[in-house]
């Protein structure tokens, strides 16, 4: 089995980390507008993310031949004090089921800790239900719809204190 490394996003990855996006949301039929599928910045998340590395990151995990299996976002979330939203956690089909998710979802929380950020935010869909089983299980809680969210297909919102 080929070694996965997680580093920061490149230049290089966005078309790559782009295509897995719309990929998957395309699969459960959340290619429609309300969905990441949409974001402006998605073609461009180096630059998004880039753009305040103090405050927000986006990670890619790779394999040892450099092809990009998914990635995550942190980024600061104004709904809450103190507070990051974990963005775009998205895994190749070829790379499901193997802890990938998990490990991404750690990398971002502790990036999130690293920079002072209490609280993780996250919005998803009932029709991701690995998604969903995998942030139950990390610890976070469901909580009602914010009213500053932007992507306003996603039906389920949950917190989780760092």
């Amino acid at each position: 089995m080929k070694k996965i490394i997680i580093r920061q996003i490149q230049p290089a990855d966005n078309t790559a980390i782009a295509n897995i996006i719309r990929a998957n949301l395309k699969s459960y039929h959340l290619d429609i507008p309300g969905t990441a599928y949409f974001d402006p910045e998605l073609n461009c998340l180096s630059d998004f993310y880039g753009a305040f590395p103090d405050r927000r990151k986006y990670f890619v995990a790779a394999d040892n031949d450099g092809t990009v299996l998914g990635g995550v976002g942190i980024a600061e979330f104004t709904g809450f004090n103190n507070c990051a939203e974990i963005q775009k956690l998205y895994i190749s089909d070829s790379a499901k089921g193997k802890g990938l998710g998990k490990r991404l979802m750690q990398t971002a929380e502790e990036f999130a800790k690293s920079v002072g950020y209490s609280l993780l935010y996250l919005e998803t869909h009932t029709y991701l239900k690995a998604a969903v089983g995998l942030y139950e299980k990390s610890g976070f809680r469901q909580i009602e719809k914010p009213d500053c969210v932007l992507h306003n297909t996603m039906n389920l919102f949950y917190t989780k204190n760092i």
